[in-house]
């Protein structure tokens, strides 16, 4: 039978997903899966754990959630390791260390991890294993890109994740070389979830109004951070060239200071390169705007995401979910996303870019075939049902 939770998802996953992912529940019944990171609130790991550990403990797993607590100097250390780790020098003291190690050793007496498979996410909890019981493998699940670590801090994090029976990176350019068995697991997005959900065209455009958006031009959309590595400005290039040859607005949405340290000046920047062009509208969006960016992406005609760095980039696939055909860089996982002429388009310049969406908005067959696509796509290959299917198939394979 069917889980309830589960069951609402027959009708967006593909067919025989459902009854798959419970004949293999029943082969893991009696096991114990537990999860830990540093937060439940916010996006990355604890934005799908939300859902995929109630998931678990519908299928009949004994499934659990453990965060991991210290006070201001941990999360300076760690904030500290996860620059360097992603390549961005860092002056690292020793009293930060000795602060990231105490705390994992705090929490490692006291956090309940006897269990059949502990997964550990990211880098807060990564020295956990120092203290693992008798009982049980452990797996590091890493989300983060640490192709470009800084050297000595990844000469400091190996030394625990030696010590893991397994890591898990997104994507195999993410990961470093290292001495235990390493699995590729994508993330996933939640097609239930209120930024992926279907929406009425009432409330559409009830969402544009609210955010001031007129829709009597085709919107070209990007989502993302206000981060240098974002490159907004150009997107904004891009959007100038293009309109000289069909009309459109362009919308940035992103967090603003309060998510990113560099946010406040960069959000000035494009302000500022936004001035004059009243078919420019820079957002601002709190942690929580799921049901803003929904509305947007469904508003959207075409969506750019054209980073100079990146993750995974799952902003890329809540577009395609939504049938939008999306113009990306080559950063991170968007290439694993967007396939050239067939979910949308790679580009490697601002002149590319701008080609792509004069192309785009100049051919509606051309929108509607390629986005068509693009849900198909994440359908078969970025939706929670799948993720959940990689965790129990790592539960089998680790715990025998």
């Amino acid at each position: 039978m069917i889980p309830a939770r589960l069951e609402a998802y027959r009708e967006v996953a593909p067919r025989g997903t459902l009854e798959l992912l419970a004949r293999l529940a029943e082969r893991l019944r009696g096991r114990r899966f537990v999860h830990v990171n540093a937060s439940r609130y916010g996006g990355g790991s604890p934005e799908i754990l939300n859902r995929l550990v109630p998931m678990l403990q519908d299928l009949g797993i004994d499934s659990g959630w453990e965060v991991i607590v210290g006070d201001p100097d941990f999360y300076a250390a760690v904030r500290a390791l996860e620059a360097a780790a992603a390549g961005r020098e860092q002056h690292i003291e020793a009293s930060m260390i000795r602060s990231y190690e105490e705390t994992a050793a705090a929490n490692g007496a006291t956090l309940p991890l006897d269990a059949d498979l502990v997964m550990v996410h990211d880098l807060a909890p990564l020295p956990l294993v120092r203290h693992r019981r008798d009982r049980g493998r452990w797996a590091w699940r890493c989300h983060t890109d640490l192709s470009q670590a800084l050297r000595r801090a990844w000469h400091l994090l190996r030394r625990d994740v030696a010590h893991y029976d397994a890591t898990v990176f997104s994507l195999p350019k993410f990961a470093q070389r290292v001495s235990v068995p390493t699995l590729i697991i994508h993330p996933s997005i939640d097609p239930l979830s209120e930024k992926n959900r279907d929406l009425s065209r009432t409330e559409v455009q009830q969402g544009l109004d609210r955010l001031g958006i007129p829709r009597d031009k085709p919107i070209v959309l990007q989502v993302a951070p206000y981060t240098a590595s974002a490159d907004h400005p150009g997107a904004i290039q891009a959007y100038r060239l293009a309109k000289k040859y069909v009309d459109c607005r362009l919308v940035l949405a992103g967090g603003g200071a309060a998510d990113n340290p560099e946010g406040g000046a960069i959000l000035a920047e494009v302000r500022q390169a936004a001035a004059g062009d009243a078919d420019i509208h820079p957002l601002v969006l709190p942690p929580d705007a799921a049901r803003e960016i929904n509305v947007l992406q469904r508003a959207a005609a075409v969506v750019l995401h054209k980073p100079i760095k990146d993750d995974f980039g799952l902003v890329v696939a809540e577009a395609m979910w939504k049938g939008k055909p999306v113009i990306g860089s080559f950063a991170g996982g968007i290439p694993v996303q967007v396939i050239f002429e067939v979910t949308g388009y790679t580009v490697n310049s601002v002149e590319g870019a701008a080609f792509r969406i004069r192309q785009l908005l100049d051919n509606p067959d051309l929108m509607a075939r390629l986005g068509g696509a693009a849900r198909e796509y994440v359908r078969r290959n970025f939706l929670i049902t799948r993720h959940l299917g990689d965790y129990l198939a790592l539960l089998a394979n680790l715990t025998g």
